[in-house]
Parts: structure tokens; C-alpha cells; sequence
């Protein structure tokens, strides 16, 4: 499988211009720990929750000890993290150094590059532009969509399918459905669909799925609605 076959396309993006508040306030509703960050569609940045660990309005500001021999340590340190710390706009906070990954990257690969870079998301290029996100929960969904049955298809076949169902759902109030939503294996329909969702709709899923040359089964997975808001 390939990072375009999981991915999430539906990407939420900051300016590097848009304000640490702001950017608070988004991670906060959206349930999101981190996004990229864009300017005249070009991805210069990355941004998470860990940037906003050390801030001055909550008290939590990284503060150092003053040391005696300056000009050996001019303090290049401490002068970052007192921007990190009091920097007004996503601009000042961001990650520069973009890890990023060709939407065509073996999974394998991408798996590898964020154990090795210890990180949890990693932005999907398509010809040097965003594209989407992926993450590792979109691993954990592809690992899921593998079944212990002998492979009958092709991962070209699999893509031709998803694309057709993604078009039979695209544009109806009832298919309210995130592309990512949907692994194909080997021909099999895997399906994650919110528990609060009405059995209608889900019906209504499965028979798109269904009538999709090539599908061989459908396999259907309960994703719980959260009690709480993330925070």
C-alpha cells in the first residue's frame, strides 16, 4: 500500500501569519494536534501542540539560569525559546524543517520515517504541493483493512475501486464520509463509521459499496464518538 491509498485529503492549514491564539483556539475544536502551515500554497511549516507547551500566558515559559561567561554560550538558546515563548503569530513557533512525503511513498517507508524522526504526522506531496496528511492513525486503519486472505487484486484495482465509491458518494447529504474513511485491501471494502451515525445512512454506505465493481465484501468498524472534547 501506498501513502495515497490512506491518507487524509481533507487537510486543515494555518498561515504562518495566523496568531498563536487562533492556532490554539482550532487544534482545540478541531480535536487536532497538530496541522501544516501554508502560504500561497506552498508548505513552509509545521505546527503541533508541543509548540505551545512553553508559553508566557500560562506560565509555563522554559527559563534558564544566567551564567557567568557569556561570550563562550552568547545565549543563541535562550533568545529561541523566549520567541517561542512570546512569539505572536504561528510564524515565530513553527517547525521549519518540514519532514515531508511523496503521496506515492511506500507505507513501509513512511512507517520507518516517523518511527526514526519520532513523530506523529507527516505532510503527502503531490508534485512539491500539499496534498493531504497522513498520520498514525491512518497506519493503524491500513494495518486494520488487512485480512489473512490470500490477495486476489491489485493495489492499482483497489485504488480504481475506492475512486469509484468515493465519486458515488461524492455530492449526497446522506454520505457524509472523510475519504480516509474508506481502506481497500485485496478488493475489501473497509468501512469506519461513527457509532452515533443513523442506520440509514450506514445501510446506504454499504449498498454504494456493494454495487462497486470489483468489491468482494464489506467489512464495516464501529468508531466511538468521544464523551468529552478533546483538549
Amino acid at each position: 500500500m501506498r501513502a495515497m491509498d490512506v491518507m487524509t485529503t481533507a487537510v486543515v492549514t494555518v498561515s504562518p501569519d495566523s496568531t498563536v491564539q487562533d492556532l490554539a483556539k482550532l487544534l482545540s475544536e478541531r480535536g487536532i494536534s497538530g496541522v501544516p502551515v501554508v502560504e500561497n500554497g506552498t508548505l513552509v511549516g509545521i505546527v503541533s501542540e508541543g509548540d505551545l507547551l512553553r508559553r508566557a500566558e500560562t506560565g509555563t515559559e522554559r527559563r534558564t539560569a544566567r551564567r557567568r561567561w557569556r561570550w563562550f554560550d552568547p545565549g543563541l538558546e535562550e533568545a529561541r525559546d523566549y520567541v517561542k515563548a512570546h512569539g505572536q503569530t504561528v510564524r515565530h513557533i513553527m517547525t521549519r524543517e518540514v519532514i515531508s512525503v511523496d503521496e506515492t511513498a511506500d507505507l513501509a517507508e513512511v512507517a520507518t520515517l516517523m518511527e526514526t524522526k519520532r513523530i506523529k504526522r507527516v505532510p503527502v506531496l503531490r508534485d512539491g504541493m500539499l496534498a493531504a496528511i497522513l498520520s498514525r492513525a491512518n497506519l493503524v486503519r491500513a494495518l486494520a483493512a488487512i485480512g489473512r486472505e490470500p490477495a486476489t487484486g491489485t493495489a492499482g484495482s483497489d485504488r480504481e475501486i475506492r475512486a469509484k465509491l468515493l465519486a458515488e458518494l461524492n455530492g449526497r447529504e446522506w454520505a457524509r464520509v472523510w475519504p480516509e474513511e474508506i481502506v481497500l485491501q485485496d478488493g475489501v471494502v473497509h468501512l469506519w463509521i461513527s457509532d452515533a451515525r443513523p442506520a440509514a445512512e450506514r445501510e446506504a454506505l454499504r449498498v454504494a459499496a456493494e454495487n462497486v465493481p470489483g468489491v468482494r465484501r464489506i467489512e464495516e468498524h464501529t468508531v466511538p464518538v468521544p464523551m468529552f472534547p478533546p483538549f
